[in-house]
């Protein structure tokens, strides 16, 4: 895919785009094949790929890291595929049998409103060395802007230690409703659903 043309402001790229859908709406038509082509040619890309790097515009999220540790490390993801970005720990924790610690990773975030991050575990940590992240997930709500520090468990019958530079979690940032945008409404009884009172084991194993 095509990027933004050097020099061209997100925002400003985003309003031509629209200004152009505008004209077309307006027009009742689409634009001639010479004016497409000059306006390609100002562009430097086809209006496929403006539309396209558009999409892409739209649904990208941004999340501001603040780094507020002198040994914390740049959140990454592994593979552009994957929902998880890793956290690292800035200290080193010792963990006796079945112990559980807060462990600092020395960043702060600036969630864009309607999401969460949630920590969770990483596979390989849990299965090779069995220190898991006790509330996964655990959730960093919009409104904290405070450093992220993860609750892990050592769940072996030994000691352990966390390294510090150590991966100790990984992070997705998901969509949510906050509280803001739900009412809970106050009922005296609620009308039988399908499922009714029925839970655990109801639907077979």
């Amino acid at each position: 895919m095509q990027q933004i043309p050097e020099g061209i402001d997100p925002e400003i790229w985003s309003q031509i785009q629209e200004t152009f859908d505008k004209i077309k709406e307006d027009a009742g038509i689409e634009p001639d094949e010479e004016y497409m082509s000059e306006l390609e040619e100002l562009l430097g890309m086809s209006v496929d790929e403006m539309n396209e790097g558009h999409m892409k515009m739209i649904k990208t999220r941004t999340v501001g890291v603040e780094l507020v540790h002198d040994d914390a490390k740049f959140p990454t993801y592994a593979y552009p595929s994957d929902s998880g970005f890793d956290l690292w720990s800035v200290e080193e924790v010792n963990f006796l049998p079945f112990e559980r610690k807060l462990v600092s990773t020395g960043l702060s975030f600036d969630i864009p409103e309607g999401h969460e991050i949630q920590v969770r575990t990483k596979s390989g940590l849990a299965i090779k060395q069995g220190l898991m992240v006790l509330n996964s997930p655990g959730t960093v709500d919009q409104g904290y802007t405070g450093e992220v520090k993860v609750i892990l468990m050592n769940m072996n019958n030994m000691a352990m230690t966390v390294d510090k530079g150590q991966k100790i979690a990984q992070a997705v940032l998901c969509s949510v409703e906050s509280g803001k945008k739900i009412y809970l409404h106050h009922v005296e009884e609620f009308n039988e659903k399908e499922r009714g009172d029925n839970g655990f084991g109801s639907t077979g194993i």
